[in-house]
């Protein structure tokens, strides 16, 4: 039965364990990536949003902090302009860690897809 399979060109059967091993981890990436779909347009939009906030959100709020304070204590310089390059650097840091840990998420989960080789 060898030498028919030899000559047809089909390679003979792999062995059960083997098999059955490459079929488990396919099954258990298939079913990963059924619970996190996470590529579509929708997700990359809202993470484009999510970043956008992060900077944002303390710029405008140290801004508004300077501009009370200038208000309430007038001097001779701007608390308003100070605070509000202070709110988007904090806000800047803020994205850039956000998305370096994005990524370490990202590089972690494909290390753990990898096929037992």
């Amino acid at each position: 039965m060898d030498d028919e399979t030899e000559q047809q060109g089909t390679p003979p059967p792999a062995s059960a364990p083997d098999f059955a091993a490459r079929i488990g981890a396919k099954a258990a990436r298939k079913r990963k990536a059924q619970r996190r779909d996470d590529t579509g347009l929708w997700f990359g939009l809202g993470m484009m949003g999510l970043i956008g906030w992060s900077v944002v959100v303390p710029t405008l709020l140290a801004a508004a902090l300077g501009r009370w304070i200038d208000e309430t204590y007038p001097g001779g310089h701007s608390w308003a302009l100070a605070l509000l390059v202070a709110g988007l650097t904090l806000g800047c840091i803020n994205a850039w860690y956000w998305v370096a840990q994005q990524d370490r998420a990202m590089r972690d989960d494909a290390a753990t897809d990898e096929p037992p080789e």
